[in-house]
């Protein structure tokens, strides 16, 4: 009796613990579709709404509290280029015309799959370059220069704000709960540039001291905010325009995955495959950095919520050419990794719903696995590209290796899917 009186009283503690974190969630969802300019559907209050996104965030929020390469002929001969020469490539508002003509109309160029499980070289050709490499280094100068002369609301939690700098250029301010999500955004971004995944944006760390004169104009906002001086901050940079992004079809947990022999693919147009790729790289990043703030939160809240899957995914966004952006990546690596065996499962559904590969990308899994250096690989690339790297830290030699090994397990899924449909 006394057994079950206390595991009565732990239900209801949970309970009502959940129905808390359920209504700051909502209006905190509000708060940040109104500062990104997204819609918020008719019924956002209600339960209804509320829960797939917001029960996802709730889930991440609660866990904070926890201590032109080569092409192969074959793919036992797949060569990929060194690294270490190698940058992502850009992202442009505009963008190109040639490539982004093409991108309304059904498939007439060929197959949109090829060598067996890799999107086809004709479709790789129209993806827009995303966020380039030069574009990246120019905006970190500047943010780690510029003046800010404003602090709001308007990057999610209240512990990020959207910063103004003096020449009304705008980034996101991560302080971050604890030091983990300033490491895990940052050192995230540095991996995406090494695997040439350029769908993230361009990212720099600024240190807040009482005597800078960058942070001279807000530092009674940094008071209000209780920022610890000396603290490590990331700007990302903001980019507007953005919508939300639902999950397609193929990816859903009542379909079969995105395989090559799914005969609908020859039926989307070229835009929707375009999407579908950037989707493949996604899902094989996530699953590298173990991030569980995004399509694996969603299929976590599949238990109460049958219809997650059809609402905007959390930290994905379009712009208006159709092109993903990775946003908030504070769940990758340090704090993923760390609390890892809640979420591990999840994680290798969702990759074992992938069977279609970038050609980039999977030569550049190739040879980290290869050479088995990932951890020394990213660590030079941050050191070389952050001056604050040091301040702020880098993965321990634990979670160094738990990102090899996560390289690995992901190349062995590729080899997998090779065997599986290469002969189609």
């Amino acid at each position: 009796m006394r057994a079950f009186s206390a595991n009565l009283f732990a239900l209801l503690f949970l309970c009502a613990l959940a129905s808390v974190f359920y209504v700051w969630s909502v209006l905190e969802n509000r708060l940040e579709r109104h500062k990104r300019g997204l819609p918020v559907p008719a019924g956002a209050g209600s339960s209804r709404r509320a829960q797939p996104e917001d029960l996802s965030a709730k889930t991440f929020r609660a866990l904070l509290a926890v201590p032109a390469a080569q092409r192969p002929h074959s793919w036992g001969g797949l060569e990929a280029p060194n690294l270490t020469h190698q940058t992502a490539r850009g992202y442009h508002v505009n963008g190109d015309d040639r490539r982004s003509a093409p991108r309304e109309g059904a498939v007439e160029l060929g197959s949109p799959v090829e060598d067996g499980i890799f999107w086809s070289d004709w479709l790789e050709d129209l993806l827009p370059a995303g966020f380039t490499e030069e574009h990246a280094r120019a905006w970190r100068e500047r943010a780690r220069t510029h003046r800010i002369v404003k602090l709001e609301p308007g990057c999610g939690r209240v512990s990020n704000q959207l910063a103004t700098f003096a020449d009304g250029t705008k980034a996101c301010v991560r302080y971050g709960i604890n030091a983990d999500q300033v490491q895990g955004e940052t050192l995230t971004y540095y991996l995406a540039s090494l695997l040439g995944i350029a769908n993230l944006p361009p990212l720099a760390l600024s240190q807040l001291s009482g005597d800078s004169d960058q942070w001279a104009a807000v530092r009674t906002r940094i008071g209000e905010l209780q920022w610890g001086d000396r603290a490590v901050v990331s700007f990302t940079e903001w980019v507007s325009n953005l919508t939300g992004v639902v999950t397609p079809a193929p990816l859903r947990q009542e379909s079969g995955g995105l395989h090559p022999a799914l005969g609908e693919l020859r039926n989307k147009t070229v835009a929707q495959l375009l999407e579908l790729m950037q989707w493949s790289d996604l899902i094989a990043f996530d699953y590298l950095t173990a991030n569980f703030d995004r399509l694996v939160s969603n299929l976590f809240s599949l238990q109460w919520d049958s219809r997650v899957m059809e609402r905007d995914t959390n930290n994905l966004l379009r712009t208006p050419r159709g092109d993903l952006v990775f946003i908030d990546n504070e769940a990758g690596l340090v704090h993923g990794f760390r609390v890892l065996n809640m979420w591990e499962k999840y994680h290798n559904t969702v990759l074992s719903s992938v069977c279609v590969f970038r050609k980039r990308t999977t030569q550049r899994v190739s040879e980290l696995h290869r050479r088995r250096d990932t951890g020394t690989r990213l660590r030079d690339l941050y050191r070389d590209s952050e001056p604050l790297s040091l301040e702020l830290g880098f993965l321990s030699d634990e979670h160094a290796g738990v990102l090899q090994d996560r390289i690995d397990r992901l190349y062995e899924h590729i080899l997998h899917c090779k065997e599986k449909y290469g002969q189609l």
